[in-house]
């Protein structure tokens, strides 16, 4: 079997429900003096717009938002954008900026480095696509995971989702002159995500794309909010929604590209 699997991070590999979006609550709770803290749900509308990937500009609509609705424009607001990302990084990096000490730390892993080795067993190759920054993800996959160097394409590298650039620079490096063309699984937890495979297919129509949808943690806790979340991601145009991003097993991905 001989197929690409790219990754998403947050949500899929690692759980940020207490990291980048408890700084995202606090961000916005903050650049609101108070006056408003968004709940899961609340940032999980805000993600199901399909546009909101990068968790700084997600803080910043929030904030927006938030005003405008007390009857101010938002050219009023003289949002300090810098201000606001460095407010961010100090609650989910932490306050050094050498030995992180922020919510990244207690980040619980949603992968493990045998699962990867299960794939590359079975002749599936493998990389990650993320809109994290790259430091953020390099920690998680090299000194939590304690992968070598995998192939990654962050923040830094490529326009954000669900523009499917940083896609296909993954699959480049990932691909050899006698894998050409073959089958390419995104697996995510966003409706962005989803939206990338759907773009990806629209550029490049020759190659076989499957969008792998993930449920996050923080949906799981309650079955009728799993199922919304799980149709909304179908919508989205997902071809499969699992509970864990292990659950995509060697035999899964055969059935999905039809191997």
């Amino acid at each position: 079997m001989s197929a690409i699997v790219v990754f998403d991070i947050d949500g899929v590999v690692r759980d940020v429900s207490g990291s980048y979006r408890r700084a995202l609550a606090d961000t916005v709770e903050h650049f609101t003096a108070g006056g408003y803290r968004p709940s899961p749900e609340d940032i999980d509308a805000l993600k199901g717009e399909g546009i909101w990937n990068n968790d700084w500009h997600a803080s910043q609509e929030l904030v927006y938002r938030y005003f405008e609705g007390q009857g101010q424009t938002r050219s009023q607001l003289n949002l300090d954008y810098e201000g606001l990302v460095a407010f961010f990084q100090e609650r989910y990096r932490g306050t050094d900026p050498v030995n992180w000490n922020g919510y990244i730390c207690q980040e619980p892993l949603l992968m493990s480095k045998a699962y990867l080795e299960s794939l590359s067993a079975a002749g599936i190759t493998w990389g990650f696509f993320s809109g994290a920054t790259k430091a953020s993800a390099t920690y998680v996959l090299e000194r939590r995971i304690g992968l070598n160097q995998p192939v990654l394409v962050a923040m830094e590298d490529a326009p954000g989702k669900p523009d499917p650039t940083g896609l296909f620079a993954a699959i480049a490096a990932l691909e050899t002159p006698e894998t050409t063309g073959q089958s390419v699984l995104y697996v995510g937890d966003t409706v962005a995500d989803m939206y990338t495979i759907t773009k990806a297919r629209a550029q490049a129509p020759e190659r076989p794309w499957k969008a792998v949808g993930v449920l996050p943690p923080h949906v799981q806790a309650d079955e009728q909010r799993a199922l919304a979340y799980a149709d909304t991601l179908r919508q989205a145009g997902a071809d499969v929604c699992l509970g864990s991003v292990e659950n995509l097993t060697p035999a899964v991905i055969r059935d999905l590209i039809g191997a």
